[in-house]
């Protein structure tokens, strides 16, 4: 009865310790890689590509002068009391589909007064240049423009808690950000296996990041693009379960095992 026992606790031990701390921690100094410490700096990548709007961005475009008639010539009806109240309903995501201008299928906008402007191919300051020439060709008075993306929009796919697209209100977002807006992956995620899907001005490529390496903070997709499709693959243990209900999943499976044993050895008088 000892060994059964002995069985038991082996085989719960072996279930418990299944997934392995190495796989679920971020941010660890991997063997092979220069070690980075604790405090020390971390430049950040140089990246020479800058994001280029592309069909279907939303770009939110203000314009500021001191004679406020001006400014409200260039406004969709209704758009600045949207702005001021969060929107139509749909919360902050949907706030600049309502209020911003979003790019054609061709690459242009249509702005109040001015009519049809290319941005699609631009980079944002580009695009921000285009406009504030278009409007001092309109009005001799001075008008102040200033473009921006409607928030960085990405969708999450995979081990994620909250899938689907998500936006994230700041100028610039690291991957970290993206993963507390999606929801931290859960214990069943291939974290050495994030592929983030981006788009470019000539077409779309697939990278692969590592979440438990350290060295991913120096690394050029540390900071997510707009319109990025992050994946997280699943692990081989999927079948036990999700990670909702993996710990309930080995504790059924302990449980029964448990009461087999005990009821072979009831049934064979060695208890």
């Amino acid at each position: 009865m000892r060994s059964i026992l002995m069985a038991s606790v082996f085989l719960a031990f072996i279930a418990s310790s299944c997934i392995s701390n190495k796989r679920i921690t971020y941010l660890q100094n991997l063997p092979g890689n220069p070690e980075i410490a604790l405090d020390e700096y971390i430049p950040f990548a140089e990246v020479d590509y800058q994001y280029i709007l592309q069909p279907f961005d939303i770009v939110d475009i203000d314009f500021a002068s001191s004679d406020e008639e001006l400014t409200q010539a260039f406004e969709f009806q209704g758009s600045r009391s949207m702005r001021q109240g969060g929107g139509g309903g749909g919360g902050v995501s949907d706030l600049f589909y309502f209020t911003g201008y979003s790019i054609d299928q061709t690459g242009f906008v249509e702005i109040p007064k001015l009519g049809k402007i290319k941005l699609g191919g631009l980079t944002e300051d580009e695009a921000e240049t285009v406009v504030q020439e278009a409007i001092n060709d309109f009005f001799k008075e001075e008008v102040y423009v200033k473009l921006r993306i409607g928030g960085i929009r990405f969708t999450a796919l995979g081990e994620f808690s909250n899938t689907g697209t998500q936006i994230i209100l700041k100028n610039r977002a690291t991957i970290f950000d993206a993963l507390s807006v999606a929801g931290e992956s859960n214990i069943l995620a291939k974290k050495n296996k994030l592929f983030i899907i981006r788009q470019y001005d000539k077409g779309t490529k697939i990278h692969q990041i590592n979440l438990n390496d350290r060295q991913l903070l120096a690394s050029p997709y540390y900071f997510i693009q707009p319109n990025d499709i992050l994946y997280l693959e699943p692990m081989a243990i999927r079948q036990f379960g999700n990670a909702e209900n993996l710990t309930s999943s080995l504790g059924l499976i302990i449980s029964v095992t448990s009461s087999i044993i005990l009821i072979v050895a009831l049934a064979t008088g060695n208890l």
